[in-house]
């Protein structure tokens, strides 16, 4: 019978703790969503009050008398030739219209710049974190249910050595990292003690 209430608690633990974890990320989400909100909202709100933020812009009129007599476009009009195409021959400033060659259309680079970097491909964060958490929750059940809680802390050391790389890269692996071993643990070791307490005693 002993046997029977260990595979219990050990399937329990291992198995049943990846829906509790997914459901405190899920939770943890939602709070920082709220915050993120919360601090637009306040910057929002800030900005409205704040005087200096109120900049307006004069519309350009369609088009303007150039310094020598040439006419200068609104943004996005056609350019104006200049009466005068002498002096632009010459090398004269008549024409200060900015035609489209030096525009850029959205999404290609401008001809005489860098090339785009293409965008990096997304990397998943802690890879294989359910396996591994199924294994650590296992691991510490097995633990308190052996009577050797010391186990954890060998438990904790391997999975912190082998992911100190991602950690130390991606703050947000840090953070998933820690909540998911929290959850994962108190979730082992609170069914562990249960079954220890209530069965096997």
């Amino acid at each position: 019978m002993t046997a029977l209430w260990v595979a219990v608690a050990l399937l329990v633990a291992g198995f049943a703790g990846w829906p509790v974890t997914a459901l405190v990320f899920k939770l943890a989400r939602t709070i920082d969503d709220k915050a993120d909100a919360a601090k637009a909202a306040e910057e929002a709100r800030a900005a409205e009050e704040d005087p200096s933020a109120d900049v307006t812009v004069d519309d350009p009129s369609p088009a303007s008398p150039g310094p020598r007599g040439g006419t200068v476009p609104a943004v996005g009009a056609d350019p104006v030739p200049d009466p005068d195409p002498a002096r632009d021959a010459a090398g004269g400033a008549g024409n200060q219209a900015v035609d489209r060659e030096l525009t850029a259309t959205p999404g290609r680079p401008a001809s005489n710049g860098p090339a785009a970097e293409p965008a990096a491909p997304s990397q998943r964060i802690l890879r294989g974190g359910a396996i591994i958490g199924v294994l650590e929750r296992l691991g510490v059940c097995l633990a308190i249910l052996t009577g050797q809680p010391v186990a954890i802390a060998y438990i904790v050391a391997i999975k912190g050595l082998g992911r100190f790389a991602e950690l130390k890269e991606t703050p947000v692996a840090a953070e998933r990292f820690i909540i998911g071993t929290l959850t994962s643990m108190l979730w082992a070791a609170g069914t562990a003690a249960a079954v220890k307490v209530l069965f096997l005693h």
